[in-house]
């Protein structure tokens, strides 16, 4: 019978196309790159957390994860919506005693926008997303140059009907508080209605961590909802439960078809919600436009968050005008942060670049903010602010000073507090938290757990005061990058002066050595955070502290003498800086002592004496052994016990320091450093460093080009993937690692360059490796912008723009070049 022959040939072609669909499915859980194109193929419910991290939208202002609008918060899902520098603070009960924790609070969810299909003629069907049964295919992909993510997702009913789904959304970079997203419907081969459901929803929690499962996690408090004009909007308030942030959303939906029925508003105590049922034809498209507003009570210029909110959402231009000038912005911000590297390496460093961009924008010159280490991306390590701008601002000083000042100004801000805690140990100037947020008091937890072994365990990792050292670095930095010698005379001379006044209480005078030593303090490695066995925290004359302690009050000596006698006069008086105090900055600067064990700079006092790791032992047992010390905690083991490091210690000197001035500093102290003992402490530590940290493989990059040129590609290849393949196994779903990200950029830019900005000049050292061997950077340098970098081959090319302020001096080799404006100079190698 022909009707029974074409159903079974209709049911054949249907198994055959589900077969089809099963196998593309089961290859397409992959991404895909392009020059400025992420595209991650299919649905994985295990990946979808770390892609919700890589495909974060932000502008500086605030940052939005890049989940599914069709789902909450899940163990494959995580939204979360994330403002610069809005922080509360709660205390748990951890372990049988009370614990106070400040955390970047995550936000009102903005995302929700669900739907399902009503059929001509049958039933509606379910809510659809891409957990559902109903998924056929689903792509999304995140656009690096205009900012934008894109979701595609096809879904088929068990009738055969199907409905293709595309959603493009933003987070405006030009207008700072707005946020929007497109979601269009094509109904194939079917008639009938779209029903949608879209929200703003404020019963949301900060749980994006896992092992902060048992702290206090509900931040917001006193959620209220509304609907204005004729429910075409909604908006959602609330306010942090000890910080009172009054914090506020509105969202306004609109549709592309006027066959539509105005939305209904639905208000409960923690969500507003906008319902729309949407005419769609056979093969007809339709699209839902959701457009938000963010405030909160610390934005200046407002008269309060919800009628700023309201208003701002009110007057938003319509989606595509939106989408237009979010590309201008994006455009200008580009042109700013030029990096021009060929091959997969150049496609990493501009994800890397897309997020650093969004997390500290021109925007975030405005703000009261700090370096989130996790971006505004998740909420690892609560989003506080450790030293990882130390591997941020280098590269924001030669594109965006004015970002670079303002990230200074939170430190200075903080000053007082950290004055304060110094006073509260009985030392003198100013002694950083190594966590900070809202207001610069210590954020450290005072335990933490290990996941492997279930324990809480004391954190001594607040002894990390070389923190104050790299708050001191960055303030040099800029200013020799910008020849901002405004700030540099004022707020610059005050946070510098008062942390090497810190360094020079803290540093006590051995008759025995006839050295001065810093003692009970934790340095980069971190593992190591006191001796075995001792009762008390805390390891003596950690190298990497010392030296840079001696650098930290050798420059602010060095700006002692040159400080402008008006700006000198008021500012010792201010801080009660008399010249008795400075007389012994000079000879602590040159007697500290740098502990050494067999012709090798030692991590800290002692470091020789500890017991040597059986790694591939240990290698062989657990495989990844870059989290060592939770390894051998579990074990009931200790990582002080061992010469074995978490990340770079000692070598982060090769980091801060040209090889010049690194050799300059040790001369200072009394040591000869040459290229042959370097070389020895380089490839020590290399063979005892388990690299736990995203930031190890950086360092090593950087010191391996100029100590072992063939080494360091493999240690640059793990800081490029680490956070696209994730190589710290699950971190960063909670969160991008900001710092080994800018990392890589300033890799190239003053890695392989050996660019310093000093004396009035660019100094070029370049030490490209064979891999990257070809590329390019624009740098802002003072008032020069877009000067133009490039190397090739054995020729370095600076081309300098008309109109910039007077000529450029470039230093190479120890030969000096003037490069007039609106002319270009090719320059060789030395050894070329």
């Amino acid at each position: 019978m022909p009707e029974q022959r074409e159903g079974e040939q209709r049911e054949r072609k249907k198994r055959e196309r589900e077969q089809r669909e099963r196998e593309k499915r089961e290859q397409e859980h992959r991404v895909t790159s392009r020059a400025w194109i992420w595209t991650y193929e299919g649905y994985d419910p295990e990946a979808e957390r770390l892609r919700e991290a890589l495909c974060t939208l932000g502008n500086g202002y605030f940052g939005t994860r890049g989940a599914a609008s069709e789902t909450s918060e899940g163990p494959a899902h995580y939204p979360g919506t994330y403002a610069a520098g809005c922080y509360n603070r709660l205390i748990s009960t951890v372990a049988g005693r009370q614990v106070e924790n400040e955390d970047m609070v995550n936000l009102p969810n903005w995302l929700p926008l669900r739907y399902r299909v009503h059929p001509e003629g049958a039933a509606p069907g379910p809510w659809l997303s891409p957990d559902g049964p109903h998924l056929l295919t689903h792509r999304q992909s995140l656009d690096l140059r205009h900012g934008t993510l894109t979701r595609w997702s096809v879904y088929e009913d068990d009738a055969g009907r199907r409905l293709r789904v595309e959603q493009a959304r933003l987070v405006h970079m030009g207008e700072p508080h707005i946020a929007a997203q497109r979601t269009s419907f094509t109904a194939e081969g079917w008639a009938g209605t779209v029903e949608v459901e879209s929200g703003l929803d404020g019963d949301v929690r900060n749980a994006g961590v896992e092992r902060y499962s048992e702290l206090a996690n509900r931040h917001l408090t006193h959620v209220r909802t509304g609907a204005e004009h004729d429910d075409t909007v909604v908006w959602l308030r609330c306010r942090t439960v000890t910080s009172d942030i009054r914090i506020a959303l509105a969202a306004r939906v609109r549709v592309t078809d006027r066959r539509a029925l105005p939305p209904r508003a639905r208000l409960t105590a923690g969500q507003a919600v906008q319902t729309l049922l949407i005419p769609v034809g056979r093969d007809e498209t339709v699209a839902v436009d959701k457009t938000v507003a963010l405030y909160t009570s610390r934005d200046p210029a407002i008269s309060g968050p919800l009628t700023t909110a309201v208003q701002e959402v009110r007057r938003a231009a319509d989606f595509p005008r939106l989408l237009a000038s979010h590309h201008r912005a994006w455009e200008r911000v580009w042109r700013e942060a030029a990096l021009d590297v060929p091959g997969e390496a150049g496609r990493i460093l501009r994800l890397h670049l897309f997020h650093v961009l969004q997390t500290l924008s021109p925007h975030t010159a405005g703000l009261d903010a700090g370096v989130p280490a996790r971006g505004l991306h998740g909420e690892a390590y609560r989003g506080h602010v450790f030293w990882d701008e130390l591997f941020v601002l280098p590269f924001l000083n030669l594109h965006f000073p004015e970002v670079s000042r303002s990230l200074l100004g939170y430190r200075y801000r903080r000053l007082p507090a950290a004055v304060h805690a110094a006073r509260s140990v009985g030392r003198r100037g100013a002694m950083y938290p190594w966590q900070s947020g809202s207001d610069g008091r210590e954020e450290t937890q005072e335990v933490h757990l290990n996941p492997r072994s279930g324990r809480w365990l004391p954190d001594h990792s607040r002894l990390q005061h070389h923190v104050g050292s790299a708050v001191a670095y960055n303030v040099w930095q800029y200013c020799q990058a910008s020849g901002d010698t405004e700030f540099l005379h004022t707020d610059g001379a005050e946070t510098l002066l008062q942390i090497a006044r810190f360094w020079a209480s803290s540093a006590v005078w051995d008759p025995a050595l006839e050295r001065y030593r810093i003692r009970g303090v934790v340095g980069p490695d971190e593992y190591h955070d006191g001796y075995p066995d001792a009762t008390v925290p805390g390891l003596d004359d950690n190298a990497y502290t010392n030296v840079t302690a001696a650098w930290v009050l050798t420059r602010a000596l060095e700006l002692c003498r040159t400080l402008p006698l008006a700006h000198r006069h008021q500012l010792f008086d201010r801080i009660r800086l008399a010249p008795s105090e400075q007389d012994g900055w000079d000879d602590i600067a040159h007697r500290l002592h740098v502990p050494y064990h067999t012709g090798i700079i030692s991590q800290f006092a002692g470091y020789g004496d500890l017991a040597e790791l059986d790694w591939e032992g240990y290698r062989k047992r657990y495989g990844d052994i870059r989290r060592l010390d939770r390894i051998l905690e579990a074990e009931g083991d200790t990582a002080n016990r061992y010469q074995a490091s978490k990340q770079a210690d000692v070598l982060m000197l090769g980091y801060l320091f040209s090889p010049r001035e690194l050799a300059g500093l040790f001369r200072q102290l009394g040591h000869r450093l040459d290229d042959d003992s370097w070389r020895a402490t380089v490839d020590y530590y290399l063979a005892r460093t388990s690299h736990g940290s995203t930031l190890s493989s950086l360092v090593h990059a950087w010191v391996l080009a100029r100590v072992r040129r063939a080494d360091a590609w493999a240690f640059a290849e793990e800081a490029l993937a680490g956070d696209v393949a994730d190589v710290q196994g699950g971190t960063t779903a909670e969160g991008i690692h900001l710092g080994a990200m800018a990392g890589t950029l300033d890799f190239v830019q003053r890695g392989l360059t050996g660019l310093e900005t000093r004396d009035n000049a660019l100094w070029l050292d370049p030490a490209p490796l064979p891999q990257l061997s070809k590329f390019g950077v624009g740098i802002r340098y003072r008032s020069h912008w877009d000067v133009d970098l490039r190397i090739r081959a054995q020729r370095v090319r600076i081309a300098v723009p008309d109109g910039s302020d007077g000529p450029v001096r470039v230093v190479l080799g120890g030969v000096e070049s003037v490069i007039a404006p609106g002319t270009v100079r090719r320059l060789e190698l030395p050894g070329g």
